[in-house]
This record gives structure tokens, sequence and C-alpha cells, in this order.
């Protein structure tokens, strides 16, 4: 009952998503609107799973909690953390925009910029930012707050949360086949 360990695997299958993206990119020459419906798709997962599921896990209760833990913290890295999630709330709305107007190369370009910052975020916590929270917390605090995020799951449906890791797997499958 770590929930570090949460967090890892939910950035594993936010890494899958950013494969779905770049994969996505081959769409815009063949088909439009497939191009389309992914981008839909997958603006829906980062928005929900990314942001709502797994960011709100850390904004909400591990940042706060390892602030707690260390004040200088709050300032440094968790700062860093915050508004690297806050630009990429802002670099969603910009792919959408895009979407909207039909600027489809102009989208994916700001996905490309979306993805990398992300994948780059990812490490910064898989590397630094989660092995603190881990030296931050004793044995019974790291299961308090893993069942803060279960129950924050909860709040929000975790049949949703199933739902979207199955949808973006359907993607996946679907981008991979019509490659091949």
């Amino acid at each position: 009952m770590n929930p570090i360990t949460t967090l890892y695997q939910e950035h594993a299958i936010i890494v899958d998503a950013v494969e779905v993206a770049r994969e996505a990119e081959k769409l815009i020459e063949k088909d439009n609107e497939a191009y389309l419906q992914t981008m839909k798709l997958l603006l829906h997962f980062f928005r929900v799973y990314s942001d709502q599921y797994h960011h709100h896990k850390e904004e909400e209760i591990l940042f706060p909690e390892m602030n707690k833990k260390n004040e200088l913290l709050e300032d440094g890295v968790v700062k860093e953390m915050f508004e690297n999630h806050e630009d990429f709330r802002n670099m969603i709305n910009t792919i959408e925009n895009h979407l909207n107007t039909g600027e489809y190369v102009k989208a994916q370009q700001q996905l490309q910029n979306y993805t990398e910052a992300l994948l780059d975020h990812i490490a910064v916590e898989n590397d630094e930012v989660f092995q603190m929270a881990e030296t931050l917390f004793d044995e019974s605090e790291l299961e308090r707050i893993y069942f803060r995020f279960e129950d924050c799951d909860r709040e929000i449906g975790e049949q949703q949360k199933t739902d979207l890791v199955n949808q973006l797997r359907e993607i996946k499958a679907t981008l991979m086949y019509s490659q091949a």
C-alpha cells in the first residue's frame, strides 16, 4: 500500500498515451477524421486521467504533505511541479483550439511540445520527487496517503478511470494495427 507505487503506475499509463499521441501524427495525411477523433480521445484522456486523477493526487495530497515535512520544498521542486501542471492545462487548451480551427499540423506540433514536456516532468517526479517523498514519510504516513489516493479515485469515479485506460489501449491497438 504505497502511494508512490500508484503514481509510478499512473505514469506508465500516461507514457502509453504519449506513445499514442506520437503515432497519431501519421493519421494527419491519411485520414483527417480519424486524426480528429483520436486527438479528441487523447485530449480527454490527458484532461481526465492525467490531470483530474493523477495531478489531483499530487496537488491535493502528496505535495502538501511533502511541504509539511520540509518547508523548503514549497518554493523549490514542488512549486515547479505545480507550475508544470498549469502549463500542461494551457497546452491542452491550445491543442484543442488548433483542432477546432482545423489546424491539425499546428495541433500536432503543440502536442509534440506537450508530450516532450510531460515526459521531462515525469522523469523529474520519478527520479527526484517520488524518491524524496519515500524518504520523507514513514510506513504509516505512506499508508495514510495511499488511502487518501484511493478515496480520491472513488470520489472522481473508479470505473471512469478504468474506462479511460481501456479506451487508451483500444486507440493504441487500432493505431498500431492500421500502421502494420
